[in-house]
């Protein structure tokens, strides 16, 4: 009887803690479901309110290369579109605001060299993937598309030191990765993650250089 108890007891806790990550897992899923979605709503009507001027050329690399990771993911295992729920939905945000910045994004937002470039290391590693149908390399390989896809907003932040982007937004965005690390599942999924989560806050510091920049100008100037 006292060996059934200690067993007893241990199932009930281990029924606990099993509930209580599905919990997390709900949860995780829940708020980047609702992050991405308020994001993708607000960055529309800021394009469109001209209020903001988002690279177009950043948000085509991102539908391309987030389509060619959910995919490859997928293939690599036996998972589901809530087991890379960041993944699933910048999936609907990127075509969504890509869509946007087509029609209502003014001209600075249309490709330079430097975008088309970048559209061309973009469309090698997508030949890559399907010539060698190898997932997991070219999931990988895909990180780096995605961090290439940063480089046209970076580079006008650098270069014009003009501020575009809304720190509101770019916040959630950082905010949506590391909620999505709770419910997350394979390494692949943790890698796409941790990317977002560098590619970010490597951003959201460019653009309070540029803030910082605008402050000390009078200053000198004086």
């Amino acid at each position: 009887m006292k060996y059934y108890n200690i067993l007893a007891l241990f199932f009930k806790l281990f029924d606990s803690i099993v509930m209580h990550e599905n919990l997390i897992r709900e949860i995780s899923i829940i708020g980047v479901s609702i992050l991405n979605l308020a994001i993708t709503v607000w960055y529309c009507w800021l394009t469109y309110k001209q209020k903001i001027k988002p690279a177009l050329a950043m948000w085509i690399f991102f539908t391309i290369a987030v389509a060619i990771s959910l995919t490859t993911y997928m293939e690599s295992a036996q998972y589901s579109f809530l087991d890379n729920i960041l993944n699933t939905t910048d999936l609907a945000l990127t075509a969504i605001v890509s869509v946007a910045i087509y029609f209502f994004g003014d001209h600075t937002s249309r490709f330079s060299r430097f975008d088309k470039g970048c559209l061309l290391a973009v469309t090698i590693i997508l030949l890559f993937w399907l010539i060698t149908k190898n997932h997991v390399v070219t999931h990988t390989l895909t990180q780096i598309i995605l961090v290439i896809a940063y480089f046209p907003v970076i580079s006008r932040l650098w270069k014009t030191r003009e501020n575009g982007e809304s720190f509101t937004i770019w916040i959630g965005m950082l905010l949506a990765p590391v909620l999505s690390l709770l419910s997350s599942k394979g390494t692949l999924a943790t890698i796409y993650s941790v990317r977002a989560i560098v590619c970010i806050v490597i951003l959201l510091l460019l653009m309070l250089r540029v803030e910082y920049l605008k402050r000390v100008r009078p200053t000198k100037a004086i």
